[in-house]
């Protein structure tokens, strides 16, 4: 039986790797509905599918009754028709027909089936890739390039295209088609046709999922990735910590002559990688992050998430990196929002009471009483302190105010 409808089953066999028993329930109810359609039931029709060849037969049992009686096609055969199957039937008796589906049924319905077959079968291979991609979430993945765009990269894998977004590749990186690339498999999106599946280069699982690789200590959970913080293209911090003090969770993933870590260098087109011991001093930590250039001092705000980074002022453009990555880096890695400054603007030298020129008489006393001794902290309390003191007027405490806060502008604008 080398129908259309067998041969477009032999096809879909060779090109689609779908479950046999799953083929062979489609290609049954595919008939089985045929029959239905036509005869109005279908109990005593069989459908036989071959997986191996693609052929398909359908077998029905009907009752031998006299030439010119047969009232049901669908379960009577005459005599005559019947001997030309068994020349030794009889009525009464049953005998099995082979039905020639593209006759019995007409060609218009055979391509109808033949259509809702193919349709079929490609929901199957659309559920089947959907089921195998979203298991492979966060797997790290080999795509040939075959077409490059402003908006995308497209990749096939093992056959199946899936999408690199502008915002998922690297800035640095430049693609050509014929390129086989590593991404790692970020998401699978449902679609009207075949899956979305969307891919990345520059997401920070691509980094993780290349130590585990590399790292076999990472991969056996000994040594444990704690943070990672990423500008694609330009510099990765990571932060790790051992489960066993007997291995140095650093030299685990700089390998020996450093060949674990130039691997993943080179896989990142020379991507610089800081690797950093995790610890939970947090002041260790922050320090450590925001290597190579360490903080003369930490000074932690209200609220314990922001953090002044005091560094040595010929250390400063070092400590903050080029357009600011070292510093932006170190606090997506610490989880605190790091600010640089200039030891010579944070040690500046607090300016007396008594350098301060132009106060009225006895003022500096009273100042000294009432437990100031330095302009800022006049300036810092406010004007409505100074009517706390005692002895001092209001005139007098506007004119103090006046001299000290003008004072400490002069002085800011002369540095």
């Amino acid at each position: 039986m080398k129908h259309e409808v067998v041969d477009a089953v032999q096809n879909l066999i060779k090109e689609k790797s779908i479950d046999r028993d799953a083929f062979q329930e489609i290609i049954e109810s595919v008939f089985v509905a045929m029959i239905k359609k036509k005869y109005g039931k279908s109990d005593n029709f069989s459908v036989i599918f071959n997986p191996d060849k693609g052929d398909i037969e359908i077998q029905c049992i009907k009752v031998i009754v006299p030439d010119g009686e047969v009232r049901d096609p669908a379960t009577e055969i005459s005599l005559s028709d019947a001997n030309e199957y068994d020349p030794e039937a009889s009525l009464g008796e049953e005998t099995m027909v082979m039905i020639d589906y593209e006759k019995e049924f007409g060609r218009r319905v055979v391509v109808s089936a033949k259509q809702y077959l193919i349709q079929r079968i490609r929901e199957i291979e659309k559920d089947n890739l959907y089921r195998e991609f979203t298991q492979r979430i966060g797997e790290i993945v080999i795509g040939d390039v075959h077409q490059v765009n402003r908006k995308e990269v497209r990749l096939y894998i093992d056959k199946t295209e899936v999408i690199m977004p502008q915002n998922e590749s690297v800035p640095s990186e430049r693609y050509r088609r014929g390129d086989s690339i590593k991404t790692i498999v970020l998401e699978v999106k449902a679609a009207n046709r075949e899956p979305e599946i969307i891919v990345s280069r520059r997401h920070i699982n691509f980094v993780r999922r290349l130590f585990e690789l590399e790292v076999p200590e990472i991969y056996d959970g000994i040594v444990e990735i704690k943070a990672i913080a990423r500008e694609a293209g330009e510099r990765t911090k990571i932060a790790v910590d051992s489960n066993d003090k007997r291995i140095d969770p650093v030299g685990a993933c700089v390998g020996m002559k450093g060949v674990r870590i130039q691997a993943i260098v080179k896989e990142l087109n020379r991507e610089k990688i800081d690797i950093i011991p995790w610890t939970r001093d947090r002041d260790m930590f922050i320090r450590r992050a925001l290597a190579p250039v360490i903080p003369l001092e930490l000074v932690y705000l209200e609220g314990g998430n922001k953090v002044l980074a005091i560094f040595p002022d010929e250390q400063i453009a070092q400590a903050i990196g080029r357009r600011g990555i070292n510093v932006r880096l170190a606090s997506q890695l610490t989880g605190y929002n790091i600010d640089p400054v200039r030891a010579s603007d944070y040690y500046q030298e607090e300016l007396s009471l008594d350098e301060v020129e132009g106060l009225p008489d006895g003022a500096l006393e009273l100042l000294k009483y009432a437990g100031y001794r330095t302009a800022e902290e006049v300036v810092n309390a406010g004007r409505d302190a100074l009517d706390t003191i005692v002895d001092l007027d209001p005139e007098t405490a506007d004119h103090i105010f006046q001299v000290i806060s003008g004072y400490f502008e002069e002085t800011e604008e002369d540095a």
